[in-house]
């Protein structure tokens, strides 16, 4: 008899952030050039304060950390969300996870049974489909459009996707991989569906520092006192202090068994890492002037990036508002071709760029098919550079 392997294992997508990687390392293997656009990993400097604890570490052996975290870790995270406005968060409303993909699967764990469903906004942040596919857990997408900045639709094209199965809303705010960033209106609109449907919401806010032109980000937490059983905030703190690499997430709810649920699931894999965590502590020590100039970086990121792609003919985008992510429309058929193509058949000057197929930021299948995520994590020089490549290939691309 054939040794046969779960079903669920090819029901879990590959990511189209990372699926394209290993024609990125041979096209270095070849000595070419990759301008990494296709993953939000920045070269923004980690805060020194955090890094001088890697260096004068002397704690040995290095021994595990409490399964919810570790206590130093959650009392800066309480302060930190005292800072943002959030008075009434305490410890134990604040659940460490390894990194913000586990606060994802906590979460579809917590509020649904495997076939129930999640009403989300696509395109999405990938690593829902991945989640959803390893909980059991269907998410229902309501479609965005480009045309309006990725804005959500009236109130009644969201309800018709509530069903007798529905247990949450989801939202990313501001918004991974559009760059939209949601009014007030947007947030109430909902709470409001939530509460009438008895759903749980749910909102995922790791680019909360990240909003631009003078816009505001209108957080879930401003909605917990008057939902407390019902909200949950998914946080991380790999963009907002650049520590992709340490794997830190947080899950915070007012609703105790949620939060015991998720602490019974923390302790099965014992616990999140114990020089990271305390690295991480240091947040209360990073001075306010490290976020303005993060925030100024990034800005004129997204100013290079959308001068130079709206000169790009027939390439449509409206303007990111926040995060340091945009989905773009490409004048091509398949994007996901193009993207591979870049990597294996062209350079400029031997280099190239590497970005992100969007169809995979999709649950309905069809869409995205001629669209590419692009993350402005680099310089504005590599930018730069990395935008006239993509406009050199898309003439080739076309003529051939």
């Amino acid at each position: 008899m054939k040794n046969k392997v779960s079903k669920r294992l090819f029901n879990v997508p590959a990511s189209p952030i990372r699926k394209l990687v290993p024609y990125a390392v041979a096209a270095k293997k070849r000595g070419i050039k990759v301008y990494h656009l296709n993953i939000g990993d920045p070269d923004i400097k980690t805060p020194t304060v955090m890094l001088k604890v890697l260096k004068s570490w002397s704690r040995n052996p290095v021994g595990y950390s409490q399964s919810q975290g570790e206590p130093e870790f959650i009392d800066s995270l309480v302060y930190y969300y005292h800072k943002v406005g959030a008075k009434f968060i305490k410890p134990e409303d604040v659940q460490v996870t390894t990194g913000g993909s586990e606060a994802i699967a906590m979460a579809f764990f917590a509020v649904c049974e495997p076939g129930e469903e999640i009403v989300v906004f696509e395109p999405f942040y990938t690593n829902y489909n991945s989640y959803a596919a390893v909980t059991g857990v269907k998410l229902v997408p309501v479609k965005t459009k480009g045309e309006t900045g990725f804005h959500l639709p009236p109130a009644k094209e969201i309800e018709k996707k509530v069903t007798k199965k529905t247990r949450a809303i989801l939202i990313c705010n501001p918004n991974n991989p559009t760059g939209t960033v949601y009014t007030k209106k947007e947030m109430n609109t909902l709470f409001v569906i939530a509460k009438k449907h008895n759903l749980f919401f749910i909102s995922d806010e790791v680019y909360r520092e990240f909003v631009y032109d003078g816009k505001k980000h209108f957080s879930i937490l401003s909605y917990m006192k008057r939902m407390p059983e019902k909200t949950i905030l998914l946080d991380s703190m790999s963009k907002r202090y650049s520590l992709c690499g340490a794997r830190l997430g947080m899950l915070v709810s007012k609703n105790r068994d949620v939060m015991a649920g998720v602490l019974r699931i923390g302790q099965g894999r014992l616990s999140s890492g114990l020089i990271d965590q305390l690295m991480a502590a240091k947040l209360t020590k990073v001075e306010k002037k490290y976020f303005r100039e993060v925030h100024r970086e990034y800005q004129k990121r997204r100013d290079v990036l959308y001068a130079g792609l709206k000169k790009i003919p027939e390439v449509f985008l409206e303007k990111p508002e926040g995060a340091f992510y945009t989905i773009a429309r490409l004048p091509v058929k398949d994007a996901e071709h193009f993207c591979q193509w870049l990597l294996t058949d062209f350079r400029l000057n031997n280099e190239t760029v590497m970005i992100a197929p969007a169809a995979g930021f999709y649950a309905t299948p069809g869409l995205g098919k001629n669209e590419v995520r692009i993350a402005y994590v680099l310089n504005t020089r590599d930018l730069a550079k990395a935008i006239e490549i993509l406009k050199q290939a898309l003439v080739k691309y076309r003529g051939e």
